[in-house]
Parts: C-alpha cells; sequence; structure tokens
C-alpha cells in the first residue's frame, strides 16, 4: 500500500512525489510556452518557418521565448483551489469544486482587473503574483463560463456545446491528489470541467486525463494509468469520443515510427477527446521528455494544449530532473510554479502539521485563507 493511502510519508516517499508535482506542473507549463509560438499554424506553415524539423526550440510568443498562456494561469489557480479546499477541511467546509470555481473566479479576475486588488484579503498569495495579469487568449468558454459566480456542474453545465479542450489543459493537478481513489479523482476533474465546458466528450476527457497523471503521479507505468482511465470513463454517458480516442492512440503505437503524420490521424486537437489521444500518444512513443514535446506541438492542430498535456504526463512520470534545462531557463512565471508546487507537495504530504480544527500556521492561513 502507498504512503499516499496510509497517510504516512516517509522521507524518500515525499521527495519523490515532490519531484512529480514539480514535474507535471513544469512539463506542462514547458509544454504550453513550446506550442504557443506555433499556435494557430498548420505543419505547412511550422515547416516553412522552422524548417524540416518544426518547432525544435522555444521561439517567441507573447512578446518573449517561453511564455505561457490562459491554461498555464487557470492550472496554477486549479492548484490553489485544491490546497484551499483541504485547509477548509478543519471547519467542517469540504465541498472542492466548490472550492477550485472560487479560485477560478479569481483567475477571471486578472482577466479583467490591470493588477492584484491589495483590499481582498481572500486573494491569498497567488492572485497578488502580477505576470498573471496578462491576458494570454483564454479560451471563450472560460470566460463566458466564469463571467458571473454561478457554477455550472454536470447536471447542469455552463456552454454545453463546449467540447474545445480548454478544461481539459488545467486539469493535471486533480490528477496529484495521489491520497484519493481514482473514481473520485475522475469525479472531481469531471465536476470542474462542466463549470466552464459542458459537453460530455469535455469533461470527460478531462476526468480521463486526472486519472491518468494520478497513475504515474503513484508510481504506475503510462500504459497502466491508461487502461485504468479507460476503465473509469466507460461507464459514463457519452463516453465513446474519449475511449475510441484513447484506443486509437494505443493502437498508433504499433503502426510504426512516430511521426507528425501519424499524430495528425489522431484528430487535428481541436476537440478535447483529440488532444487527449494525442498527448498520450506521444508521451508513450518518447524518447525523452524533449523528444515527446517536440512531437506533440508539430501538427495542425492547437499546439500549445497538446504540448501541456504531454508535458504534465511526461513530467509526473519522469519527474523534474528529467526536464530539459535549458527550456526550463527560460520559461515564464518558474518560480511561482515551482513555489506553488511545493506547497502542494507540502499540504498533501505534511498538511495536519500546517493546519487542523484546533491550530494552524498563521504563514499558512495567509498565503491560503479559509474564507
Amino acid at each position: 500500500m502507498s504512503a499516499a493511502a496510509t497517510g504516512v510519508w516517509g522521507r524518500a516517499e515525499q521527495q519523490d512525489f515532490r519531484a512529480r508535482v514539480r514535474g507535471a506542473l513544469l512539463g506542462a507549463a514547458i509544454g504550453d510556452a513550446l506550442g504557443a509560438g506555433v499556435a494557430g499554424s498548420t505543419l505547412e506553415e511550422i515547416h516553412a518557418a522552422h524548417g524540416a524539423e518544426g518547432v525544435a526550440d522555444l521561439v517567441p510568443a507573447h512578446g518573449r521565448r517561453g511564455a505561457v498562456t490562459a491554461a498555464t494561469q487557470l492550472t496554477l489557480f486549479t492548484v490553489d483551489g485544491l490546497i484551499r479546499a483541504q485547509v477548509r477541511r478543519d471547519t467542517g467546509a469540504w465541498h472542492p469544486p466548490t472550492d477550485v470555481h472560487r479560485a477560478y473566479l479569481r483567475w477571471a479576475a486578472t482577466q479583467r482587473d490591470w493588477g492584484p486588488d491589495e483590499r481582498r484579503k481572500d486573494n491569498g498569495w497567488l492572485a497578488r503574483e502580477e505576470w498573471l495579469y496578462t491576458r494570454r487568449d483564454a479560451p471563450k468558454a472560460s470566460l463566458f463560463g466564469l463571467a458571473d459566480e454561478n457554477m455550472g456542474t454536470v447536471e447542469a453545465p455552463k456552454n454545453p456545446t463546449a467540447r474545445d479542450p480548454g478544461a481539459l489543459a488545467r486539469s493535471t493537478p486533480f490528477g496529484l491528489l495521489v491520497g484519493w481513489e481514482p473514481q473520485l479523482v475522475c469525479q472531481l476533474a469531471v465536476e470542474c470541467a462542466a463549470q466552464t465546458h459542458g459537453h460530455p466528450t469535455a469533461y470527460l476527457s478531462a476526468g480521463a486525463f486526472a486519472v491518468i497523471v494520478h497513475g504515474l503521479a503513484r508510481g504506475e507505468s503510462l500504459e497502466a494509468a491508461v487502461q485504468r482511465a479507460l476503465a473509469l470513463v466507460s461507464s459514463r454517458p457519452g463516453h465513446q469520443p474519449v475511449t475510441d480516442g484513447l484506443g486509437h492512440a494505443l493502437g498508433a503505437v504499433r503502426q510504426g515510427v512516430p511521426s507528425a503524420a501519424r499524430v495528425m490521424s489522431l484528430g487535428e486537437g481541436h476537440h478535447a477527446e483529440d488532444a487527449l489521444a494525442i498527448a498520450v500518444y506521444c508521451a508513450l512513443v518518447a524518447e525523452d521528455i524533449r523528444h515527446g514535446l517536440r512531437l506533440s506541438v508539430n501538427h495542425d492542430g492547437p499546439s500549445e494544449t497538446t504540448g501541456i498535456l504531454t508535458g504534465a504526463l511526461l513530467g509526473a512520470l519522469h519527474g523534474e530532473t528529467a526536464l530539459p534545462p535549458a527550456w526550463l531557463s527560460e520559461l515564464e512565471g518558474r518560480p511561482t510554479i515551482l513555489e506553488l508546487a511545493d506547497d502542494f507537495a507540502m499540504e498533501m504530504t505534511q498538511g495536519p502539521a500546517l493546519h487542523g480544527p484546533t491550530m494552524a500556521s498563521p504563514g499558512w492561513l495567509t498565503r491560503y485563507p479559509r474564507t
């Protein structure tokens, strides 16, 4: 039984978990930055601009190399919401979808405001990071879904026709809840995706992806994690495009040398289930993280999204030390991502030492208020 399941974390288990959390969050951000410079370009346009090999290194996007998009911003607020949920549990208020939704509303404020509102005592530290107030091509469904305080649910979702991978791209943190059972991880990811993306394939793709990350964070193989995701999602209405896509990704691994053509045979990535299938395929055939990420962004679809998903999978699988250092050195927001990753790992492994029903570290509650 794992340390996460028993609640007893040895030093080696804590170090391994922190490396996987850092790997997943930094890997996702690197994939975002690598794909952002060619997002919206066709493969033909990518080759014309960057040569026959396509994008092999970071290229400028949003005025600099290493810039990330709104998907990374939302991923960070997902982490913030999950930590807040754990902290609020001491008060008896335990509803993680609500806490994640509140975090998403804090992100939505960054898209309207010029900078942090110091009058808001409930913001915590993340919403005071000024670099997060830049607007980076947020999906319309995310903006519309968070335009008011009403929270979408699976029964009454926001944007019921939204099938793009906007919710999927922010779902890595759910998979890092290694102390949860896989079916609960899937359900939480589904419920939080439905807050902005109400099409079944959009929120089921988010659930399947979270389960795959969860398996990797627990030290399982990628193949085993995909099989568990298939088993959990296949019982839900509307699953067929998602499970078919994962099945095609597994089958493509056996069809020959990895190539852009094989990636594009899985779909263009504009639908959530296609982006998920592309990422799973690229992670399965990757020789290393650099190879997998390059494969994931050189195609006709939303390169930043498939880069995020592939980077998260490979980062959770191999840990932070396997990430390309040259890309890390230029990554926008790296100090913030690292700080949040370490806070998440500390909360999940040492939460009782930070807060409880009768005591709490004042510094921790300043960072993650219960309000």
